[in-house]
């Protein structure tokens, strides 16, 4: 069983999490922040993750605390439940219609982070959300994770649609990278490490 435990405490936010990467798409999430917590749960079904998280973050200041901090939480968890990656797949990617919107997402679990990002979320908010942290989650997921990850919208109007694209399409492109495949000896790399 691929999976990981984290917790993390800050004056900020207290984070609990457990992500098993070969799950059935179970979700048990409360950050608090309705969107949010919509988000997660279609990363978790659409990548056929199991994730649990319970977060009680400052919501009184804002959003972003909690967003973050979820973000450098789930990084932690993909990055220690891939282990030392052999046999994975490395590389995912999926490009993927919600209605109107068309959104690519392409990663590559290679311990050196870096984020590409190419929404343009025209609302302020959806929901509670405020849509400026979206990028902050990914932001704090590819560096945490250190993952490369890229994330461009082809598409779009609609808030709600190329976010919830979005997550989806990480999902479809994580669940690929992290795919156990029986001909890789060791780590998917010429250098013999990743």
């Amino acid at each position: 069983m691929r999976t990981a435990t984290i917790e993390r405490n800050t004056k900020e936010t207290k984070i609990s999490m457990t992500l098993e990467l070969d799950g059935s798409g179970k979700a048990d999430i409360a950050t608090g922040i309705g969107f949010f917590d919509h988000m997660l749960e279609s990363f978790a079904r659409h990548g056929f993750f199991d994730l649990s998280l319970k977060v009680a973050g400052d919501l009184q200041v804002d959003t972003h605390h909690t967003i973050e901090d979820v973000g450098i939480v789930l990084g932690r968890a993909i990055r220690e439940a891939v282990g030392e990656k052999k046999g994975i797949c490395r590389y995912g990617s999926k490009i993927l219609p919600m209605d109107e919107a068309l959104l690519l997402c392409a990663l590559d679990l290679c311990g050196r982070p870096y984020l590409v990002y190419d929404l343009k979320l025209a609302r302020e908010y959806v929901g509670s959300l405020e849509t400026e942290m979206i990028r902050e989650f990914f932001y704090a997921v590819s560096y945490a994770g250190e993952m490369n990850l890229h994330i461009k919208q082809l598409s779009g109007d609609n808030a709600h649609h190329i976010i919830e694209g979005a997550f989806k399409a990480f999902a479809k492109a994580l669940d690929e990278a992290t795919r156990i495949d029986g001909r890789i000896e060791g780590v998917l790399s010429t250098k013999g490490s990743l």
